[in-house]
C-alpha cells in the first residue's frame, strides 16, 4: 500500500472514531450517565476527525450551542482547513509557496 493510502485510512478512522464519540456522547446524556469529556471530543477532532465531529454534531444536534465549546470544534476546523490549503499549495506549486513563504519571513523594511 502506498503512503498516501495509509493517510487516508488513518484520517477515516479517526473521523469515524470522532463520529462514533459524539454519538456514544449524545446517548449517555440522553440517558443522564456519565459523559465523554469534552477535551476527548475536542482531541479527536484536532487529531483529524473535524469532519467526521461536524457531521456528528449536526446530525445528532450535539453540543451545537454549547459555548465555548462550538467555538474550539470551529476554530480547530480552521486550522486544518488552512493547514490542508498551504500543503495543497506547496504540492502544487513548491517554488510559489517557497517564495510566498521568504517573502513573509522577511522583516518589514520602514
Amino acid at each position: 500500500m502506498s503512503n498516501i493510502l495509509h493517510i487516508v485510512l488513518v484520517v477515516l478512522a479517526v473521523n469515524v472514531a470522532a463520529f462514533a464519540a459524539f454519538w456514544c456522547d449524545k446517548r449517555l446524556a440522553r440517558n443522564g450517565a456519565r459523559r465523554i469529556p469534552e477535551k476527548t471530543l475536542l482531541w479527536l477532532a484536532f487529531a483529524g476527525g473535524s469532519l467526521g465531529a461536524l457531521s456528528a454534531q449536526h446530525l445528532f444536534r450535539h453540543k451545537t450551542r454549547k459555548e465555548p465549546f462550538r467555538s474550539r470544534l470551529y476554530a480547530i476546523i480552521a486550522l486544518q482547513a488552512v493547514a490542508i490549503a498551504a500543503l495543497a499549495i506547496w504540492l502544487i506549486a513548491p517554488q510559489w509557496a517557497s517564495g510566498l513563504f521568504n517573502a513573509l519571513s522577511r522583516p518589514a523594511v520602514s
